[in-house]
């Protein structure tokens, strides 16, 4: 009797892959992200490259890194591992395990830098703290903590379009939008939280918390304190948590400055016992020291099992213990960080008003801003129609025929069409004079003079040079799902 071999059919790469693996819920198909992919592959630089894609799409802090070079030019121990005074190394102390709650010096200096940014109105207690590899790791560790598989998230719109991949990718966790519009310069009200809870009740959706960016990314603005006050009103009603990411705390520059959700909380009757372990901060280092590679991130929470639970999950993304010790030096030089913290601050404003400046010569507008790294701008009028494929339309021309890199507000969620976020700290002062040059000269000739001439024309749209190219034009426009979950 002959046997009969029965040949395996062999598998496919996907399958032998996990479920988390294969998804397509983690965001890189996002035009936010698609647009740092054309400016890596053509980046601007001034001598070898003038005619490259400038990055605006990037918050990050470029400012004053001389400052902080500086200061390690004066405190070389801090750098070489050696203890203040040209002492003892303390590198084997380094080299070795480290306890993932954190070296305590660090934390020290940590806590009171975060208070001096909030004008010592916080005061901030180490030992609820828990460093993170940056806010990235902070915020999911928050949802590992605060909600499980199919809970949700209220987060007001416009949002940083990352939390679609750092809240959402591996937690599970579901986000509601918050909508905001123009109409009061996109602040969240009471009824556009009720809504949005209504909205998730109606879904099924278990809601365990709202998140807020204050200052807000990608608007730029503080958050009033009549509006945190309304927001941890909410969550007290609700009986459900508020976290707040204050990375960009210490980059409000003017009026009316920047109040913690944890001040607002303090000033409630009876010291806010009544919602204060369900309110939580992030913070990093990576915007107001300009520090992202370095990958500093905390969270803040009174709730000794909230903290208990991030510690453990820490463990996945520590802090290196050569980063925390040099850190811990920097932070905790009193004059040096006053002294950063206010000429910081200057130079943001600065560079925020050459930019806000420049738009407004070639007729473009703003949203009024006194934080952050970034302006909310108002582009609708050169659309040719007033869509959000007319968004991305006019996105795909700056980006390709402009040579500029910046975030379509559908990106951030956004309901109005025609609203961009544009950065403008991660380069120097000649270039973002290059990116006004190159965009007068787009709307000059694309206008003539007549911004609404724009709509009128028929210029043909260049098509994206990625493989993503098919997918990605079918998600200009939000899919009728996924209108029907922001609803």
């Amino acid at each position: 009797m002959v046997s009969q071999v029965v040949a395996e059919e062999k598998p496919q790469p996907q399958q032998l892959l996990s479920k988390k693996a294969g998804c397509n819920s983690h965001g890189q198909d996002s035009s936010y992200f698609l647009g740092w992919q054309e400016y890596e592959k053509n980046p601007f630089d001034p001598v070898s490259n003038p005619s490259g894609i400038i990055q605006m799409g990037l918050a990050e802090n470029q400012l004053s890194f001389d400052l902080l070079e500086e200061w390690l030019e004066k405190n070389p121990h801090a750098l070489g591992l050696r203890r203040e005074g040209g002492g003892s190394s303390v590198f084997r102390e380094l080299a070795l395990f480290q306890d993932y709650h954190g070296l305590p010096a660090f934390k020290i200096a940590l806590a009171r830098f975060m208070s001096e940014q909030r004008g010592y109105k916080v005061v901030f207690d180490p030992s609820n703290i828990v460093l993170t590899a940056g806010a990235t790791s902070a915020n999911e560790a928050l949802m590992f903590c605060l909600a499980d598989h199919g809970d949700a998230f209220l987060i007001p719109t416009p949002y940083y379009p990352g939390f679609d991949r750092d809240l959402k990718w591996r937690t599970g966790a579901e986000i509601v939008p918050v909508h905001c519009t123009s109409a009061n310069g996109f602040r969240v009200t009471r009824a556009a939280l009720d809504d949005a809870y209504r909205r998730a009740q109606k879904r099924r959706l278990r809601v365990k918390g709202v998140l807020i960016t204050n200052p807000s990314n990608p608007l730029g603005t503080t958050s009033p304190r009549a509006d945190l006050e309304m927001l941890v009103d909410f969550v007290a009603a609700k009986g459900i948590h508020l976290i707040s990411d204050e990375i960009y705390a210490g980059t409000a520059f003017a009026e009316p400055g920047f109040v913690s959700a944890l001040e607002v909380v303090a000033g409630r009757d009876g010291g806010g016992a009544d919602v204060s372990d369900r309110v939580h901060v992030v913070y990093s280092l990576s915007k107001d020291l300009g520090l992202p590679g370095f990958r500093v991130g905390a969270i803040y929470s009174t709730n000794a099992a909230v903290v208990s639970a991030a510690t453990k999950m820490s463990s996945f993304g520590l802090v290196s213990s050569q980063t925390q010790y040099l850190l811990a030096a920097l932070l905790g030089d009193k004059d040096f960080t006053r002294s950063y913290v206010a000429e910081n601050k200057r130079r943001i404003k600065e560079r925020h008003d050459q930019l806000v400046d420049g738009l407004r010569e070639i007729g473009i507008g703003c949203l009024p801003s006194n934080a952050g790294l970034f302006c909310w701008v108002d582009m609708s009028h050169l659309m040719r129609s007033r869509s959000f494929a007319g968004e991305m339309e006019l996105w795909k021309k700056v980006v390709f025929e402009v040579g500029l890199n910046i975030s379509p507000g559908s990106s951030c969620h956004c309901r109005e069409a025609g609203w961009f976020r544009v950065c403008f700290a991660n380069m120097s002062a000649k270039t973002l004079d290059v990116a006004m040059q190159r965009l007068r000269s787009f709307v000059d000739s694309t206008t003539g003079g007549d911004n609404a001439a724009l709509r009128r024309a028929a210029v043909p749209v260049r098509s994206i040079s990625c493989p993503l190219a098919i997918k990605w034009a079918l998600r200009l426009t939000p899919s009728i799902a996924d209108r029907k979950a922001e609803r």
